[in-house]
């Protein structure tokens, strides 16, 4: 496993912290050897030259993940070397995104409400400040394992009953269609890298120090005006953006 990068001490991140970030950056980059197996606490501890109790904080964190996991008489072995791969194109959808790589796709329905737009929110629909949107909060997993969470806002007056078709659809896309949108394309797509927030691990069932990819979306109908405003995050190690034109 090539994770070469020393840990930085006095930076107010725990050490077991960055070094668990470090190997699961080795891990999503297929570092590892082909015994698929960690390297042993000694020796990850003389690499980062901490002690071998820090070494074994950052590998208690990262099997809390589900990224690796401790056999006795073994070591610690890495449990998924692949992630997902989701495109991002004009015509993105969770499910047909991920094709055959699952077997099990789902979205969940976590909260939703009724509120003004403010902000980002109103300049992304294209509408007045203070106009009605349906917010949806909601979890995507595939095959039981949280992939993504997401915010999204709706113009209300046009699809005020988007909650309900989806908990009744389980989709956008199918919830769009029964207010009338067939079809729907992405205008825009920011992507930005960081560390998850207490909501994200939680809903995402990561350890502190996990890395979410956040893309903030804005979806359009085929005249171009805006039909959702979204903020999805993404597990960076679950998950990897194809970029696609």
């Amino acid at each position: 496993m090539n994770a070469k990068k020393a840990v930085e001490r006095q930076t107010g991140v725990a050490l077991w912290r960055q070094i668990a970030d470090l190997i699961r950056l080795s891990i999503s980059n297929g570092d590892h050897d082909q015994t698929g197996m960690v390297p042993p606490e000694t020796v990850l501890a003389a690499q980062f030259g901490v002690n071998r109790h820090t070494v074994r904080s950052a590998l208690a964190a990262l099997a809390d993940e589900g990224l690796v996991q401790a056999i006795q008489g073994r070591g610690t072995i890495i449990q998924r070397k692949e992630r997902l791969s989701f495109p991002i194109s004009r015509r993105t959808r969770f499910s047909q995104g991920l094709g055959d790589q699952a077997r099990d796709i789902e979205a969940k329905l976590l909260a939703h409400a009724t509120l003004p737009a403010s902000g980002d929110v109103a300049a992304g629909l294209q509408i007045a400040a203070g106009t009605a949107c349906v917010q949806l909060d909601l979890v995507s997993s595939a095959d039981g394992r949280p992939v993504s969470c997401s915010t999204s806002y709706f113009p209300m007056e046009r699809f005020g009953q988007m909650a309900e078709q989806f908990e009744r659809l389980g989709s956008i896309t199918k919830a769009f269609a029964a207010q009338g949108l067939a079809d729907y394309v992405r205008v825009s797509t920011e992507l930005v890298a960081r560390h998850a927030d207490a909501d994200e691990l939680a809903l995402l069932r990561l350890s502190p120090g996990a890395i979410v990819i956040a893309a903030t979306a804005i979806n359009a109908d085929p005249d171009g005006v805006p039909v959702q405003f979204s903020r999805t995050r993404f597990a960076a190690d679950r998950v990897k953006l194809k970029l696609e034109t």
